[in-house]
């Protein structure tokens, strides 16, 4: 039994991350390293090692990890720059390798918690700055600078660039709401008779009294999409084709804003999604949209006035203000597919503060529409046949 545990042990599973995710880390890595170690040897000392090792284990951080809190540019930078200023300071004052050593890693970790800035290979730099050679030695306190502040700084750059190069990735992470204009806590999501505040999960990690490897916000997302698959999963399967309404009224760019402005009077709608001539959708166009060139384009003291001086086809050839639906439109257009569930529209609606969410093919040709009503009666039959 305890061999069996063990094994378990040694063979646990990572991150279930995508083969492309482990691709692209891999290639960023090998793009900072690379171009750090090109700008190192022109701006740094030629006396000194070009690149310090711990920036081998922090572009596992920044380029494999990024979302971590431990990679970010805070962490980062000030992990490595404090702890190096430590390492200099126990190899001035401590005799020995060994107990320098030993206490510039010990002194690093505890300041780095202290500042928020914890970042592990910051402890492999604080340890470099005591065991490193008379080279690195003699710069004295100038180390900090060259050649760690020129690898941080090199590395730092590469990252801000290579990682926001390819789709889906994003950093540094920031928060959206700063603490000093944070909202009353509401909640994260509601399913069943479990409801979860934002506020409920920081009293949590606090409890747990230990550093987690994982922002707050990231376990917000992580419980919002947990608590999406667990309702689709009770839901079974409910696509976007089975809700939507097929018979959808459209727009295309060159359409006058006053022949789709009657068409969203008469037929009482608040949007229509804009297409192309391969039915495409490029955009959507709303009730919104109008409202908000009216106020920018008009100075008559009373919105409906300004409105209907906005929407009012401008005679002659030429026009002060826009005429065609392309020219206010908002574009790309939030879409989703027939084969989607509809829980996954939650996100969508919430996320991106609309009411329709036009439905395409492979092609991104309209096949219908989905509102926010037609997904709330769907979603309370589900919850009105829940025992």
């Amino acid at each position: 039994m305890l061999l069996k545990k063990l094994v378990a042990a040694l063979t646990h599973t990572s991150a279930p991350v995508s083969f492309t995710e482990k691709l692209v880390s891999a290639i960023s890595a090998f793009l900072g390293i690379l171009l750090t170690g090109i700008l190192s040897s022109s701006l740094g000392h030629s006396a000194t090692p070009l690149m310090i090792a711990s920036m081998g284990a922090s572009s596992v951080l920044l380029f494999a990890a990024l979302h971590s809190p431990m990679a970010q540019p805070w962490s980062f930078v000030g992990g490595h720059l404090i702890s190096a200023v430590i390492g200099v300071t126990c190899y001035k004052l401590i005799p020995g390798a060994f107990l320098g050593a030993a206490v510039a890693v010990a002194l690093a970790i505890f300041a780095m918690q202290l500042t928020h800035c914890l970042h592990p290979p910051g402890g492999a730099t604080a340890l470099a700055m005591v065991i490193s050679g008379h080279e690195v030695h003699a710069l004295g306190y100038s180390a900090v600078l060259a050649p760690v502040g020129v690898n941080v700084l090199a590395l730092l750059v590469i990252a801000l660039y290579v990682n926001n190069m390819f789709p889906g990735r994003r950093y540094p992470i920031v928060s959206s709401t700063a603490p000093e204009t944070k909202p009353p806590a509401a909640p994260v999501l509601s399913f069943g008779r479990v409801t979860l505040s934002k506020d409920d999960i920081e009293s949590a990690v606090k409890e747990m009294d230990a550093y987690i490897d994982v922002t707050e916000e990231d376990l917000e997302q992580i419980y919002t999409r947990a608590s999406l698959h667990h309702m689709r999963r009770q839901m079974g399967e409910i696509y976007c084709r089975d809700i939507m309404v097929r018979d959808v009224i459209t727009a295309e760019y060159g359409d006058q804003l006053e022949t789709v402005w009657e068409t969203l009077r008469r037929r009482k709608l608040k949007g229509v999604p804009v297409i192309d001539r391969a039915r495409r959708v490029i955009g959507m166009l709303t009730i919104m949209d109008f409202l908000k060139r009216a106020d920018a384009h008009h100075d008559h003291p009373n919105l409906f006035g300004r409105l209907r001086g906005f929407i009012r086809r401008t005679p002659g050839l030429t026009a002060h203000k826009p005429e065609a639906v392309g020219q206010i439109m908002s574009a790309p257009a939030v879409t989703a597919t027939e084969d989607m569930h509809i829980v996954s529209l939650i996100p969508l609606f919430t996320g991106h503060n609309i009411h329709h969410v036009p439905i395409v093919d492979r092609d991104r040709r309209l096949t219908g529409m989905v509102t926010q009503t037609d997904l709330s009666v769907a979603l309370y039959r589900y919850w009105a046949a829940m025992p």
